[in-house]
Order: C-alpha cells, then structure tokens, then sequence
C-alpha cells in the first residue's frame, strides 16, 4: 500500500519513494538541551514518533538519527546574542556540561513516558566538533563561505537560489532586511557557520580561525552527512525550523555537495494553550510533569495529539486533557471486554473487520492521518460482539498508538505502603493539615504515583 507524505520542500502531498526500499533514512532535530522540554516540544517529538512506527507498519527498517544541540545555538536566530547553553549555565550557576547533562536525562525521560522511540542514532553537536570544522572548510573551498572578524559566514548570494523551503524572495526582502549586526557581512542574510570565541568563552574550540564554536546549522548539516550520507529521504523537525534553519541546512548542504540532504521535508505545526501560544510572557508553559501533577497519565497526552493532523495547529485545554484521559480509560477497558469475550465472529464480522483495519492502515498511510485513523480504532471498540480476535486487532493498531490499550486498569495492585501512605495523607487532610498532606503526595509522586484529588474522591494512577 502507498504512502503519501505532505512534502514541505515541493509543498505537495507525495507519494513516499525511498531511496532504499528495505531501509528508510531519518535526520530529525533534536533538542537544545539548555532548559525542560516543553509540550510543545513533545508533539514535534510524538508526530516524529507516529511516522517511525507508520513505516515500520509498512514493513521498513528505519535508520533514524537525532541530533542533541548541546552548543552553538544562539538566543536569536540572527548570529547575535550568546550561546543558549551559556546563557542556562550562568543563571543556574552551572557548567555547560552540566546543564546539557541534566536536560538531556530530563529530555529522554519524557519521550519514555510518553512511549516514544529513542532513534537509533543520537548525537551530540559537542562530539562532532571535527566534523563541523570539515564541513566549514569545505565550504570556504568551494566558495560559498568568507571570513571576518568575528566569524566564518555563508554567503547565499553564491547559491542558484536561497529560500527553497520557505519560499523566502531575497529580492524582495532586502528592503526590510533584518538589521546587520556584524557590518562586515556580505548580505544581510548570509549566516554563521562558526563563530570566533571572545577569551573568557566558556565553550571553544581550537580551529584554523583561532579558538571558536559552531554555529547552530552546521552541527545538523555535518552529522546527517556523517551517519545518512550526502542524501537521505526524510528531514523532519517543528514548523519553526523552516525559515531559518532547515533553510540553511539546505543552503550548507548544496555549498557543499551540490545536493539538498533529504527529498522529504515533514513539519509538525505548532502547540497552543487555550488557543495562544505558549510564552513565559503569558504563565502558559507546561511541561509533561506538570500534566502528571493533575494526575494524568502520560499517554493522555498522546491520545490528546490525535485528535489533531500533525501539520494543524491543536488547542490545548485542561477540560480537553480530561476527556483525552476519559477516552484512554474507555479504550483500555474495551480492550479488556474483548479480550475476555466468548462471542463467535461470523463471515459479516470478519469482513468488516478486515475493512476497518485497511481503512487505518489507509489512514496512517495517507500523511499520517491520525484522526482519522482513530474514527476507525473508535468503530472496532463499539463492535457489539466481543471477541479476543477484536482485541488482537486493537493491539496491532497499538503498534502505532502506543497507548498500552493492554494496560488492565482493574488488575492494578496497590502495595500496602502505598495504601498507608494515602490513609496517612487522607488523615492530614481531614485535619486541614496540608503541609503534610502536600509531602505525602510528593513522597507517592517519587514512588510512581500520581495523586489527583477530585470531587468524588481521591484517584491514583501510577505503579
């Protein structure tokens, strides 16, 4: 059965055509991991997570490599500003290291919660320093970069054409083009490929052009040339990243070789919170903890993102959260009627069966449609016989869910510790004593167990 992406580089939905028909090749952009990743940042992650286990539904291995941005990404995609990393050090009073350290754990735990995959590649911009420096020089021989006095540009006056993914008219800019820091660019838009390090620069490297760091770009043009090769078939990322630097990782990318790296470029659009976007501005960012301290399982949050296209913007609300996690709890105890089920399928049932699960397959297969997918998962939960031949069709559609619609909500023990230390919180509540009440909830949260406190009583989830 085909596949069909939304292409962002031909803006057209396309038949997907890998390169190699046996193994696909993925470059996605990881995370800057100099604070928590937010739940925005996790749909970009879960849409990336979705087209894995789609192609891996159609019978394709997958090499996957995702990038940690661990330097060289500055406060403003307009090469002024200081690195990001240095920026999170010096207000936590840590070391670089240390900050990449610890949100990179934060970072992969998070994608566990939510049952994503760990791609097979993971890289870290600061292990590739050498790689980089290749590139850069490469690109000064082919002609497409200069040096000044503060940095080695691109110059996207040398290319056939820049602006091929956003459709950006350099022509038609330069009138209004964004002021130039560095006045001894060439134009306004060429950008950094490294950039030379004041002396008390915490994060530098020796280099041809004296002590230095990366520019954010080149990390990602550099390792998916080193584990995918010049071309590759898929380039993914948030819709934030097309103007700017999927822009230039394709401009490094035809400097060098000539070639734009992947023939598919897929966008996830963007996360907003009670239809705004999200902003420390605002006090709307919220992290996947802060859904687990409502008392929300993880995978809410997943089946939440269904509901929406990847490439549509999705609105998200408590009240939309609680019926996310009413419809997980339906889905998982459906599965438990079938599965226990003693109904006889006849000839009808099992035709219609097997046109639900094409329709899905269709679904998934047609630019990863997930609510669309999910009309037809919701069409097998209502089938009025049960069956476990119902439930081992659910489970094969939980290949791409990932929901653990298995998950026997009913089954879950609580150990005795965890029930007196709920008796003890219940009795520090009675006695309005909510200090207590609160530490108790923080010592159950570190023992796997979300609280929720709700007007028909208190619910746990967790274990």
């Amino acid at each position: 059965m085909d596949i069909f992406f939304y292409n962002t580089l031909t803006k057209s939905k396309e038949t997907f055509k890998p390169i190699d028909n046996k193994e696909v090749k993925i470059y996605s952009c990881g995370p800057t991991v100099y604070k928590d990743a937010t739940i925005g940042n996790m749909r970009t992650n879960l849409f990336q997570d979705t087209l894995r286990k789609v192609l891996k539904y159609n019978g394709y291995k997958i090499k996957h490599v995702m990038n940690i941005t661990d330097v060289g990404h500055l406060v403003s995609d307009g090469d002024e500003g200081e690195d990001k990393m240095l920026k999170s050090a010096r207000e936590e009073n840590k070391s670089p290291l240390e900050i990449a350290k610890h949100y990179t754990e934060l970072f992969f735990e998070d994608l566990k919660k939510l049952n994503i995959e760990t791609p097979e590649i993971i890289c870290k911009a600061t292990e590739h320093i050498k790689e980089m420096l290749e590139y850069v020089k490469q690109l000064i021989e082919n002609g497409y970069a200069y040096e000044t006095s503060t940095a080695i540009y691109f110059d996207v006056s040398k290319l056939d054409k820049y602006g091929v993914l956003s459709g950006i008219n350099l022509e038609e800019q330069k009138a209004g083009a964004r002021i130039e820091i560095d006045k001894e660019k060439r134009n306004p838009y060429d950008f950094a490929l490294w950039i030379k390090a004041p002396k008390n620069h915490l994060m530098k490297w020796d280099s041809p052009w004296g002590p230095s760091y990366p520019g954010w770009h080149i990390e990602c043009s550099a390792m998916g040339r080193k584990y995918l090769g010049e071309q590759f078939d898929i380039h993914t990322g948030g819709i934030d990243l097309i103007p700017t630097h999927h822009e230039n990782e394709i401009a490094q990318s035809k400097g060098a070789c000539g070639k734009i790296p992947a023939n598919y470029w897929l966008h996830g659009e963007y996360l907003l919170i009670d239809g705004r976007k999200m902003s420390k501005s605002l006090g709307n960012v919220y992290l996947l903890k802060d859904i687990e301290e409502k008392g929300y399982d993880p995978l809410v949050y997943r089946l939440f993102n269904y509901s929406s296209h990847y490439r549509n913007k999705i609105n998200f609300t408590w009240e939309a959260m609680e019926g996310a996690s009413k419809s997980l709890e339906r889905l998982r105890n459906s599965y438990q009627l079938h599965i226990k089920g003693t109904d006889i399928l006849n000839e009808e049932d099992n035709n219609k069966l097997i046109e639900l699960e094409e329709n899905f397959h269709k679904a998934i297969n047609d630019d990863m449609n997930m609510p669309l997918a999910m009309s037809f998962v919701w069409e097998v939960v209502r089938f009025e016989k049960k069956s476990p031949e119902i439930a081992n069709l659910l489970l094969k559609f939980d290949t791409i869910l990932s929901l653990e619609i298995d998950k026997d909500i009913e089954k879950q023990e609580i150990p005795e510790e965890i029930k007196q230390l709920l008796e003890e919180r219940k009795n520090a509540r009675e006695q309005k004593d909510w200090k207590k009440s609160d530490e108790i909830r923080d010592i159950l949260k570190q023992k796997g167990y979300i609280v929720k406190d709700t007007k028909n009583g208190v619910e746990i989830k967790g274990g």
